[in-house]
């Protein structure tokens, strides 16, 4: 299988490590207060073209089921629809949580996209639920099917490649359609298995941030080169909010942490600002603020700043970065004074 195309070209203006990186985003398909899951969507279609011409490198959407605020459950479909609304972007699943799904399945949606859109999609894998107890019930999800993640993610890279571990099993579409395959995780485990089979890492440092640093030394130290990858290859997750003032980027940054409260604490419940902020201090609040340790949020140069800092911290060959903004024009302006910073804007 083919390696993909990971070097980039930063050009004359580069300084500082994460001016050097690739630089993705991840798309949380947000469903903001008073929108419609279609306003969202069209959102995820506005975010795309733009970025496309901002000079992004891919655009990822997260597999949530069951979760009112979030709009990416059905992630091949989405991706189809992003795709024929954009021209060179790359697109992918940041995640697919494989347990939920049969293998086969998988590689003939994603096949599919990679038909359609030769040369542009991605599938990184993860192996949680994206969902609560109740959900994988109505999923009729196994809940031992985790365990045979690793044997999945073997059995989905055959349907692709063309060599299907099951015999007289091919995936129409995708077989020989050579999907690059990535690893999701916030634990070791999911280190351990990238490093084992040869596959890119990502990191979701963005919101499970603990193990960060020894999951990525884990992953380079252990690291066997396979036909899709010759050397290690990390992505790191970075929550940004940029504005042009420091006081409006921590706005919105305050306000992101009151929404969460609501998102997991209060299950969809509506708080007001005092009684989010007074949760945020209780121990429970505290773990919700711990999920954002790695956010770079301020004015553009203070975020570069951060995020220079960061690829450092976490040795990462690319970053992809999501901005939990609530505001929707906050959300875009976020990615846009990023890309400006960065270069990627012409100027």
């Amino acid at each position: 299988m083919v390696a993909p195309a990971y070097k980039y070209d930063p050009g004359p203006r580069v300084k500082g490590v994460f001016m050097a990186l690739p630089l993705s985003i991840l798309d949380l398909a947000h469903i903001g207060e008073g929108e419609t899951v279609g306003d969202s969507l069209a959102a995820s279609v506005t975010l795309a073209q733009r970025a496309e011409g901002w000079g992004f490198e891919r655009i990822w959407y997260a597999e949530h089921h069951n979760m009112s605020s979030i709009a990416s459950s059905a992630t091949s479909v989405l991706i189809a629809h992003v795709a024929a609304h954009t021209q060179s972007i790359r697109l992918g699943a940041g995640g697919v949580m494989l347990p939920n799904h049969a293998p086969l399945t998988i590689a003939e949606q994603y096949g599919t996209l990679e038909t359609l859109h030769p040369g542009r999609i991605d599938l990184g894998l993860g192996r949680a639920p994206g969902s609560d107890q109740q959900t994988m019930r109505a999923m009729r999800r196994n809940p031992a099917s985790a365990d045979t993640f690793p044997q999945d993610v073997l059995e989905l890279q055959g349907y692709l490649t063309g060599e299907s571990r099951i015999p007289g099993v091919d995936a129409t579409p995708g077989k020989g359609t050579n999907v690059p395959l990535y690893i999701l995780g916030s634990s070791l485990f999911g280190a351990q298995l990238a490093a084992m089979l040869g596959l890119p890492y990502a990191f979701a440092s963005h919101f499970a941030p603990n193990a960060l640093e020894e999951a990525v030394a884990l992953y380079r130290r252990d690291f066997k080169p396979s036909a899709q990858l010759d050397r290690p290859y990390v992505i790191a997750g970075v929550n940004v909010i940029a504005a042009d003032t420091k006081d409006a980027a921590e706005e919105q940054f305050l306000a992101a942490k009151r929404a969460r409260v609501g998102l997991f604490v209060g299950r969809g419940r509506k708080f007001t600002p005092e009684e989010a902020d007074e949760i945020l201090r209780s121990p429970a609040g505290q773990q919700i603020v711990q999920m954002t340790k790695y956010s770079a949020i301020g004015t553009p140069t203070e975020v570069k700043d951060y995020l220079d800092d960061f690829a450092k911290h976490a040795q990462a060959d690319e970053l992809i970065v999501a901005s939990p903004a609530t505001d929707r024009q906050a959300w875009l302006r976020s990615f846009e004074l990023l890309a400006d910073v960065r270069g990627l804007i012409p100027a």
